[in-house]
């Protein structure tokens, strides 16, 4: 019988929780670790959606990437966002397992996953984060290089199709696209670093408009690429790992949760 913590156990394996950062909140955040789990819905968030798909599908626990619960909590209540989440998770006898900044840094996570779905090859840490269990560095972001450069407007339309984004912002300054750093999310405060490493194009998500005018000025191609879509590329990743590790499983990834932000084109 596989439970709960088994299940955290492994992904405690894949990607330390004790990795996270200081603001993070990863980890088994609701449930019974002990509860036996037959079916697992893996989603990026924790969303409305996500939960009802979960409790029709009979699942006993969700496996997200962004954490349930996030700040300091004084109450629970039905009125609130993340109090009926919960309310309505413990009705339906459903735990959370949330892997967020410990799987952007680790091995094979968020970071180098997206690396890949681009086809370049990781040849860096973007920010480094300290060092692992056995000394190893350990950082957010990555640095790569494509097999081939590529034309900016090239790219784009290779990354938005990769990505499976419905549109992309992006900065212009004029180079083709070789040298590449990326950051799932919200990685505009990396630019300088992507820049200071030489890199000709940076791919992130929730980019603020300052950060486009440093891109322009410093001359580095800058991609908000959308924080789903630039994250959402190791759910199925994560969802295999754990089919293959716990056959006896039913693992699925959710069909409800997709990106949310739309482009308006006039």
């Amino acid at each position: 019988m596989v439970t709960v913590q088994d299940i955290y156990t492994f992904l405690n394996e894949l990607a330390p929780v004790h990795y996270q950062m200081d603001f993070d909140n990863s980890g088994l955040l609701l449930g019974d670790a002990a509860a036996p789990v037959t079916r697992v819905l893996v989603a990026l968030d924790i969303t409305d959606a996500v939960i009802e798909e979960a409790a029709a599908d009979g699942a006993q626990l969700i496996v997200s990437h962004h954490p349930l619960i996030f700040t300091p909590m004084k109450h629970v209540l039905a009125d609130d966002l993340t109090g009926r989440k919960i309310l309505r998770m413990a009705a339906c006898s459903l735990s959370a397992i949330c892997m967020h900044t410990n799987l952007d840094i680790a091995e094979d996570g968020v970071n180098d996953t997206l690396m890949e779905a681009l086809g370049a090859q990781v040849t860096g840490l973007l920010e480094h984060a300290g060092t692992d269990d056995n000394g190893s560095p350990l950082g957010c972001g990555r640095i790569g290089r494509l097999a081939a450069p590529m034309a900016l407007s090239e790219f784009l339309r290779f990354a938005a199709a990769r990505l499976r984004t419905n549109g992309l912002r992006y900065c212009d300054a004029g180079s083709a696209v070789e040298k590449l750093a990326v950051c799932g999310g919200a990685g505009g405060n990396m630019l300088e670093l992507a820049h200071d490493a030489g890199c000709d194009t940076f791919l992130t998500a929730d980019v603020k408009y300052d950060r486009f005018l440093a891109a322009k000025e410093l001359g580095i191609n800058l991609i908000d690429a959308d924080h789903f879509c630039t994250e959402n590329v190791v759910i199925p990743k994560l969802a295999e790992q754990l089919r293959r590790h716990f056959p006896e499983v039913t693992v699925s990834v959710s069909r409800r949760h997709g990106q949310t932000v739309q482009f308006y084109m006039p």
